[in-house]
């Protein structure tokens, strides 16, 4: 079974900078086969996607919501992931999850909720404005 936990969120101003972590623990996974995607959901709003990253960590998608803003990034040998958020904006908060898949077709599918197996329990980001 494999665990994620997601860490990092909090209450910040507009324009500033925050960085989530997602870390991966349980049995029987191997980091670098997961390919790991993060979605947030805001009260009364759907859960949309905000970026994935490939299992090496070589390529990255994200929404344009929050391209040239957002950053992903992995450190496989500490089974972590990174979500560095910049320029925050109010219409950022929600809840952010991170989601794990080792399944293929990464990059048809990564916008997809349904095609990641394993989710964290999401942690909170507020932005102020």
């Amino acid at each position: 079974q494999v665990q994620l936990t997601e860490s990092g969120g909090g209450l910040v101003q507009t324009g500033d900078s925050l960085r989530v972590s997602c870390e991966v623990s349980g049995r029987n996974f191997n980091m670098y086969m997961l390919a790991m995607g993060w979605f947030r959901q805001a009260p009364g709003k759907e859960r949309e996607f905000v970026g994935a990253i490939s299992p090496p960590g070589s390529t990255t998608y994200y929404s344009d919501s929050v391209k040239g803003r957002f950053t992903l990034s992995r450190e496989n040998a500490e089974n972590t992931v990174y979500l560095q958020m910049n320029s925050l904006r109010p219409e950022d908060s929600a809840v952010y999850y991170c989601a794990a898949a080792d399944r293929p077709s990464f990059a048809l599918n990564h916008q997809k909720s349904s095609w990641y197996r394993h989710w964290g329990q999401g942690t909170q980001v507020t932005v102020s404005s």
